[in-house]
């Protein structure tokens, strides 16, 4: 009886002409991704909406972009959303969703058509959390949007829209506005590691979001850990 430890078996290896057109295609989406992606995860799908949520990390430029496309598009509501700051000198924290609200009510938004909603979690899954928090905080509210939009920075538009849309389920429609800074305008990407980094993240995120859930086993979100005293605006 004869023992046998390994075979010949036939090996598929790429032709001259094989390498080529893999590399092709790699190049082909190496050059989408540098060219197009900055742009397809930030790209503006406005719907006509009667709330808009504002997430309060995009800064104070930002939020005050969002009120100039609060008074012109129409809304009933404007939602700050997002939990705490990042503070890596100390232990004073801030909420975003509440300094957004502020500097929404200093702009001159009346305060009945503002809601804060800062989330319960923050260490994880952060979108996820504020958009459970926005939603928890319409239905205390008694408000059922007929759609609303996610006003962001740039890249992560169409993760926040993306994410948004799984939380409020497919009866409410979800559009997404992406902001920009000026600078933005009058350099590449690639030039700046700020946003270079960002992309990457974004990409990432979004993909991950995009096949896998980001991890979740839902996208329900849970009741409020914590009772709130809620009144309509």
């Amino acid at each position: 009886m004869k023992f046998h430890f390994a075979q010949r078996r036939t090996l598929w290896w790429p032709t001259c002409l094989g390498w080529a057109t893999l590399c092709s295609l790699f190049l082909a989406v190496l050059a989408f991704w540098i060219l197009e992606t900055e742009t397809f995860l930030g790209s503006t799908h406005r719907l006509k909406a009667d709330v808009l949520v504002v997430e309060g990390w995009i800064g104070s430029k930002g939020v005050q972009a969002a009120k100039a496309e609060f008074d012109s598009g129409g809304y009933r509501y404007i939602v700050t959303a997002n939990g705490l700051t990042e503070n890596r000198w100390g232990d004073e924290h801030w909420v975003y969703a509440l300094i957004a609200a502020k500097e929404l009510l200093r702009d001159g938004v009346p305060p009945n058509r503002i809601i804060p909603a800062p989330p319960n979690e923050t260490e994880s899954q952060r979108t996820f959390e504020s958009a459970s928090a926005a939603w928890r905080k319409l239905r205390a509210y008694g408000i059922t949007p007929m759609a609303l939009n996610i006003f962001t920075l740039g890249p992560h538009a169409r993760r926040s829209r993306l994410v948004y849309a799984k939380v409020f389920g497919p009866d409410i429609p979800v559009g997404m506005i992406a902001w920009n800074p000026a600078s933005y305008a009058h350099e590449h990407w690639w030039r700046s590691s700020e946003r270079a980094s960002g992309l990457v993240k974004e990409s990432a995120g979004y993909l991950f979001e995009f096949l896998f859930n980001s991890g979740r086993s839902s996208n329900h979100p849970t009741a409020d850990r914590s009772p709130e005293s809620d009144q309509k605006p």
